[in-house]
Formats: structure tokens, C-alpha cells, sequence
């Protein structure tokens, strides 16, 4: 994050996003601004807290995808959450502080990814080593003799060959030594990777399940830790070739080297000063209170949230967890409702509002076109997969924009989410036989996108439920 200025932020968002330029500065200066207090003196740091924003836009134009890709680029821990599944306290379903816990389990992924890879090297050594154990299981054995046994055992005493338990034990130790270099040249060399060792591997028990009511949705996982520890998990012995020992013993040695309580601790402290929190669909829960309805309790949802965002301290099962300084990012069509229909004092938590506007045909070519992955790429591929090459064409492109802006403009308008509904339609046949034509090569030019897009489209009946 130190590294990227707001401009270089929004650059890189331009490799995957079309357009949307106010969006992107003001999740660039808020994540830029993110770096610029950690730099400031120790008293001033506390008291800034970061500037929450509003997306405002209909959907399909990019609004969770900024928010995807943005803490992608800085490697935070992100959350998406829907505000309609949650409920005010007292009713049945999640609370709003699960979103918390959520960023939580986020981040460990993200702080346990990068201890794998810090323990990544000393891993595959002990791996190997216990594969060459697995393979001589008795080497360990031979190499070395209890103490009873070296106590037991004197020079003066002959075997039938002629030597005495010190030198014969010596020679089954240098035997021994000599096999296992050979088999380690052999594991190195990958040839014994179909050869079956034999296993013991922890069963994995099945989670307890807890139905309760709100607040407890993580008393499973707790009970289920808490019932491991009395009762330990079953093992058994599996044949395995090398190869799938080697995954599954190179999981429990990173397990091993790997300290829990470190990544639960940069976990916690990740989310607190990084993590990122989008709220989508919170104009659903905008307007007074319904007095019954599925959105009975949305006004008390708004007020759930007023203590999250400004700043509260949420117990984890890892530990209590400080949220004064997460970024919340809240994004809503507001077609049937408006920002100030949400609660004055929620609004203030959320200074920065941006509106996001509706795509233009000329958006829908560039998003056919410019992103990394985009969708006309992103079809061709997975087509070039059968052996079937596909092209499609600069005017193919711009008739399915046209399509596109057309009929979200006379149906509903999805936004971009409308190009992959066309581009599934014209591609349907090549995708159901492009098995049967490896080796051949299709080029969709406009006339071919219009003889399987132009009736539907025109009838507005099927272009409602077909496209």
C-alpha cells in the first residue's frame, strides 16, 4: 500500500473497470490516506479515522467490482456483505457485528497465506524427510538402539557372524544410511512417485451444528474446537502413493510450523487498521420503519450499524476487535429510495458520497474490449480449450453494445451484466458443440450476432425473459 499513490490506484483499476472515474479517485484518496496517517506522530494517528464512502448507482456499472479489485491491489482483508440479510437484535438472523468476524476470518486467510509461504522451505525438507521413513520404515529403528540396549550390549560378546551387537549394529546403521541415499536420489529424481506408502491420517470429524438466534452463529465452531481438545480425532491408515503423501504430509508440516496465536494476533491488528468492509444493497434498508413485512426491522438494522462504523469493539473468538479505523464502503441503487431517506446520524458516518453513472454504448464496447480478462477474451478461451477458434469481430462487438444499451434501456437495465447474458445467447451453439469441432475455426462478425440476437430483441415479450 505504501508504494501505490491514488493515481497509480486508479490505473491499475483501469486494467479491469470501464469508466467510473469519481469512484475510483475516492477509493484511491481513501486508501492513499490510509498510508498518510500511519505516518503521522503517535498522539495525531488516533484521532483520524477514515472518511466512509457511498457508492450511488444502479447495477451492473461497477460498484462491487471497484471494491473487489481495490482490496485485491493492496492485499487487505475484504468483506462483501448484503445489508438485507441482516436483522435487528431480537429478530431471527445474523447480526450486524458478524460482518466484523467475517473480516477477521479474512484476514487470518490472508496472514496464514503468508506464513506458508515463510515456512514454506523448512516444510518440504521435513516432508521429504519423513517420506524416506515412510519408505524405510525400519531405518529409524536400525540407525539407533535404545539405551537399555547399548547397556545390554559388549564388545566381548559375539554374534554367529562373528562380530560383536556393536559392530553388527554398526554395519545395519551404514547399510541403512546407504539404502536411504539411494531412495532420496531416487525421491528427488521423482521415480518413485506411484510407489504406495502407508499413512496415518486424522479423520476429519464432522462440525457440530448449533441452531440459535442471533449473535451465536460462531458457538459451532466454538463447540466443535471445544469438543476436539476432550476427544481427539479419530486416525486411520490409508495407501497412498508418494505423490499424495507428499500433499497431504506437507499440510500437516506447515500446520506444525506454522504459530497460531502469531497469525491470530496480525490478523486482528490487519483488519483493524486495513480491513475493508462493502455493505452493498443498503438502500434496502433506507426508510422509516415498516410496521410488518419482511423489512420489519430495517430501521433497527440502521441503527446497529451507527456503532459498528463509527467505531466499537467486537469480541471474535480470536479477540476483541477495534473498528474505528476500518474502511466501510456502502453502495446502493436508491432507485425507489434516496441517501437522506437513510438515518441522519448513519449518513454522517458516510462523508463521501459518489454516484456512479449509467453505461453508454461506448462503455459496453470498452468493456468488451479494454479489461485484462475480458469477456470476449474470457469466451474465446474457454472455447480454444475444445480446440474450436473463435473470432470475434471489431463489428460483432459493436452490435452487441448496441444490443445491450438497447434493451436495458426498453427492460430492466442491469448495467454491464446484460453483455453476458448476448454474448451467452450468440455463443449457445458453439458452446454446445465446440467438442465436435476441434481443429475448426468460427468467426462471429455482426451479421452472425444479429440473426441470433434481432428477433429476440425486437420482441419486447421474449427479450424480457430471454435477455
Amino acid at each position: 500500500m505504501s508504494e501505490l499513490t491514488p493515481r497509480e490506484i486508479v490505473e491499475s483499476l483501469d486494467r479491469y473497470i470501464v469508466g467510473q472515474e469519481d469512484a475510483k479517485r475516492a477509493v484511491a484518496i481513501a486508501i492513499r490516506n490510509r498510508w498518510r496517517r500511519q505516518q503521522l506522530p503517535e498522539e495525531i494517528r488516533a484521532d483520524v479515522t477514515p472518511k466512509n464512502i457511498i457508492m450511488i448507482g444502479p447495477t451492473g456499472v461497477g460498484k462491487t467490482e471497484i471494491a473487489r479489485r481495490l482490496a485485491t491491489l493492496i492485499q487487505a482483508p475484504f468483506v462483501k456483505v448484503e445489508a438485507t440479510k441482516y436483522t435487528e437484535v431480537g429478530y431471527h438472523g445474523r447480526d450486524v457485528e458478524s460482518m466484523v468476524r467475517d473480516l477477521v476470518e479474512a484476514g487470518i486467510r490472508l496472514v496464514r497465506e503468508g506464513e506458508r509461504r515463510k515456512v514454506q522451505e523448512d516444510a518440504k525438507k521435513k516432508t521429504r524427510e519423513r517420506l524416506l521413513d515412510l519408505l524405510l520404515p525400519h531405518a529409524a529403528e536400525s540407525s539407533e538402539s535404545t539405551d537399555e540396549e547399548k547397556r545390554s550390549s559388549s564388545d566381548s560378546v559375539v554374534t554367529a557372524g562373528g562380530l560383536s551387537h556393536t559392530e553388527e549394529a554398526m554395519l545395519k546403521a551404514d547399510r541403512h544410511r546407504r539404502v536411504r541415499q539411494r531412495l532420496a536420489e531416487k525421491l528427488d529424481a521423482g521415480e518413485l512417485e506411484d510407489r504406495l506408502v502407508s499413512l496415518k491420517v486424522e479423520q476429519r470429524t464432522s462440525p457440530v451444528q448449533v441452531f440459535s438466534n442471533v449473535g451465536m452463529e460462531q458457538m459451532d465452531a466454538d463447540l466443535q474446537n471445544m469438543l476436539e481438545r476432550f476427544v481427539p480425532r479419530a486416525a486411520k491408515h490409508r495407501e497412498l502413493t508418494v505423490a499424495q503423501a507428499r500433499k497431504v504430509l506437507l499440510e500437516q508440516e506447515v500446520e506444525n510450523l506454522i504459530d497460531k496465536d502469531v497469525v491470530h494476533e496480525k490478523a486482528i491488528e490487519l483488519a483493524e487498521q486495513s480491513g475493508i468492509i462493502f455493505i452493498d444493497e443498503i438502500d434496502k434498508i433506507a426508510g422509516p420503519a415498516a410496521s410488518q413485512g419482511p423489512d420489519v426491522s430495517r430501521q433497527g438494522v440502521q441503527r446497529d450499524l451507527l456503532p459498528v462504523v463509527e467505531g466499537t469493539t467486537v469480541p471474535t473468538r480470536y479477540g476483541p476487535v477495534r473498528t474505528e479505523h476500518v474502511l466501510f464502503i456502502a453502495a446502493g441503487a436508491f432507485h425507489v429510495t434516496k441517501p437522506s431517506d437513510l438515518m441522519p446520524e448513519l449518513q454522517g458516518r458516510f462523508p463521501i458520497r459518489v454516484e456512479l453513472g449509467d453505461l453508454t454504448q461506448i462503455d459496453f464496447v470498452r468493456i468488451l474490449k479494454e479489461p485484462r480478462h475480458s469477456l470476449v477474451r474470457q469466451y474465446t478461451e474457454m472455447l480454444a480449450t475444445e480446440g474450436l477458434q473463435v473470432t470475434i469481430t471489431e463489428d460483432a462487438i459493436d452490435v452487441l453494445a448496441e444490443f445491450a444499451h438497447r434493451i436495458n434501456r426498453t427492460t430492466q437495465n442491469i448495467g454491464a451484466r446484460r453483455l453476458q447474458t448476448l454474448l451467452e445467447k450468440t455463443l449457445e451453439e458453439p458452446s454446445y458443440l465446440a467438442s465436435d469441432q476441434a481443429g475448426q475455426k468460427l468467426v462471429v462478425n455482426a451479421d452472425y450476432v444479429r440473426d441470433r440476437l434481432e428477433a429476440i430483441s425486437l420482441d419486447e415479450d421474449l427479450s424480457r425473459y430471454i435477455l
